[in-house]
């Protein structure tokens, strides 16, 4: 193979699950990453569908079920603090108890699949700056390191991906907001929650909190709509004060999340959007997950779609010993229609949203009533198909 110097950016559950197949199948990968170290925090994630069968052939899907969150069920309060209804039959985050599903949260996937790369030359605390490419490669210059030239490039740094950027040209072109803020952050679990969600709703708003680590934390959850907004994505006290403006008078135990989220030892916050591409490939340089094909969370399907994409671009390469013009292509012809699947499923989800009071108290009427239904676990698995189909729209090969 003539390519064998791949440079990644981005060292989450993309840019991971990439180096350690394209290290499997005899490439050199080397992981750049801005942070100091993996990431920590985030929310609770999915693998299901096709991409359970990434992790299977990993050889750490054992390890991640052993980190599930195991969610046994949602309580939804009223703004004075009253419980509506307790729903077991499924959760907000994670769809129906007790399936073959894997939730787990997102810093914990990110260890394990961390943990299966050693050998993998890592650069943290960098990031890539200028991309030059040439006949025979790409000339990389970093913000701290010194230039160096790869085969192929590897966006895998997310939603605001910087390879996007400088390969394909500014974010507005491909980023596509869905009117939503999310902001998730970690949180004593002073409700001693065990295994449980619990979330209160008003006319565009969502507060919640969800045990995780065996409820020795919280990881809370507070979603606004709003058109987009104007911020730095790295400042943190803007982001604090955009989040409170959002939820100031409300009811439940927002005021305490919003305390609690000034202390929190992380914040994530973002716009619920989609990045679409007519293309995710560019001569030598590619992308990979968010950067390239982000259905948002609305969708369930990010790190899923992450997952399976890494696997069929590093498979695809193997199998095109290095020609990366012949691996690319196959790439985006095996993953288009799966991506474009579950960036539907997203838009669907969005529009089946309730905005106003009268739509949440018929949806909250609709929970209690599925109690009393002698067909509930069927209904609950007709309601969930789409998500079902849309996961496993892809076949993976044996590269």
């Amino acid at each position: 193979m003539t390519t064998k110097n791949i440079l990644i950016s981005g060292a989450g559950a993309a840019g991971i699950t990439l180096a350690y197949w394209l290290r499997h199948h005899g490439f050199r990968p080397t992981v750049v990453e801005r942070a100091e170290a993996p990431r920590r925090g985030g929310h609770a994630i999915d693998i299901r569908g096709s991409a359970l069968g990434v992790v299977e052939r990993m050889g750490v899907a054992d390890l991640l079920r052993e980190k599930r969150t195991d969610m046994r069920g949602m309580s939804w309060y009223n703004a004075r603090g009253r419980k509506l209804v307790d729903v077991t039959e499924h959760t907000l985050t994670g769809g129906l108890v007790g399936n073959e599903d894997i939730e787990i949260l997102r810093d914990e996937l990110t260890d394990i699949l961390y943990a299966t790369t050693e050998g993998v030359e890592y650069v943290f605390d960098d990031a890539i700056t200028g991309l030059t490419q040439t006949p025979d490669g790409v000339d990389v210059t970093f913000a701290a390191s010194a230039p160096r030239t790869f085969d192929l490039v590897v966006g895998a740094d997310g939603i605001h991906s910087a390879v996007r950027r400088l390969a394909f040209g500014p974010e507005a072109r491909y980023v596509h907001h869905l009117d939503t803020y999310l902001a998730v952050f970690t949180m004593p679990n002073y409700l001693n929650l065990d295994r449980w969600q619990s979330f209160h709703m008003s006319p565009g708003r969502l507060a919640g909190v969800y045990s995780a680590r065996g409820n020795a934390e919280t990881r809370a959850m507070l979603g606004f709509e709003s058109p987009v907004l104007d911020y730095d994505h790295r400042d943190r006290a803007q982001q604090e004060k955009l989040v409170t403006d959002a939820f100031l008078g409300g009811g439940w135990e927002t005021p305490r999340l919003l305390r609690e989220m000034r202390s929190a030892p992380e914040l994530y916050f973002d716009s619920m959007s989609q990045v679409r591409m007519d293309s995710w490939t560019a001569g030598r340089v590619t992308l990979v997950g968010d950067a390239g094909y982000g259905p948002s969370p609305l969708s369930g399907q990010g790190t899923s779609l992450a997952l399976v994409g890494a696997y069929v671009l590093a498979g695809e390469l193997r199998a095109a010993r290095g020609d990366h013009q012949t691996a690319f292509a196959r790439y985006t012809e095996i993953m288009r229609p799966f991506v474009a699947k579950n960036q539907e499923l997203a838009t669907a989800n969005q529009r089946r949203q309730s905005r106003t009071r009268a739509g949440q108290w018929r949806q909250i009427q609709s929970m209690r009533a599925l109690r009393y239904l002698p067909f509930r676990e069927q209904i609950m698995r007709k309601a969930m198909r789409p998500l079902a189909d849309s996961a496993n729209s892809v076949r993976l090969k044996d590269y």
